[in-house]
């Protein structure tokens, strides 16, 4: 089996980027109610939804934001890389068939701790359904 390597905290810079684009399935949000054991109605239940603020079901927030998580350990920086910690902020719903693009940009470095701050999104077409920063160790070459 060949190890998958990232990128290595010297090949970074601000500005760099990396995205990923997914529909969200009925099957992902009902996976993703079983694994976390979310199963909130508004997610899970037509009749109830169309009676929410929504007008039917969205997709957990949290579903939309883990895109976040695969940015970081597949494509920037990728494998090797330790997520230490996120902030978001949910701006829109995403709904069974949408299809999201999570986006990572470095923001900032901080070559004393090997520490890369990364500015995060996910966005529907033009509209921003999730946003926030990361932080994340991203290993040395050396």
């Amino acid at each position: 089996m060949v190890e998958a390597q990232g990128l290595c905290f010297e090949d970074l810079a601000v500005g760099m980027s990396g995205s990923i684009e997914k529909r969200i399935t009925d099957d992902d949000i009902v996976k993703f109610a079983a694994v976390t054991g979310d199963t909130n109605p508004l997610h899970l239940d037509d009749e109830y939804a169309e009676g929410t603020m929504f007008e039917g079901r969205i997709a957990h927030g949290m579903l939309t934001a883990s895109l976040f998580s695969a940015v970081l350990g597949t494509k920037m920086p990728g494998p090797g890389c330790i997520y230490m910690s996120q902030s978001i902020r949910f701006r829109s719903p995403v709904r069974p068939g949408d299809v999201v693009v999570a986006t990572v940009t470095v923001s900032g470095i901080d070559n004393e701790k090997q520490r890369v701050a990364f500015d995060c999104s996910c966005t529907l077409g033009e509209t921003v359904v999730a946003e926030g920063e990361a932080l994340a160790k991203v290993p040395s070459r050396g």
